[in-house]
């Protein structure tokens, strides 16, 4: 499922516009990606978590040359899911 997917299945179950329902995913996806800028968490109970993680920094070797190469420490976000999310999925096994 992508972006456009989602709005059109949301809008669907809502009964409301494709319009309306592409401010609210906007501004969710806005929301979340300001907190994670700000270096909040963004927890969402049974769902999961939104974090940015720091990766240290480390010598990597270029595939193309095999030559050495130091990687700079970077934050990188990150997604831990929730108990309720986990356990919908197992039981789709």
């Amino acid at each position: 499922m992508n972006k456009f997917t989602l709005i059109e299945e949301l809008a669907e179950r809502l009964d409301t516009t494709k319009l309306e329902v592409k401010k609210v995913v906007e501004n969710l996806f806005d929301l979340i990606t300001e907190e994670l800028v700000k270096g909040e968490t963004v927890r969402i109970v049974g769902f999961g978590e939104f974090e940015i993680r720091n990766r240290a920094e480390r010598k990597g070797i270029n595939p193309k040359t095999g030559v050495k190469i130091h990687i700079k420490a970077t934050k990188t976000p990150s997604f831990r899911a929730g108990k309720s999310l986990k356990d919908a999925v197992k039981g789709r096994q």
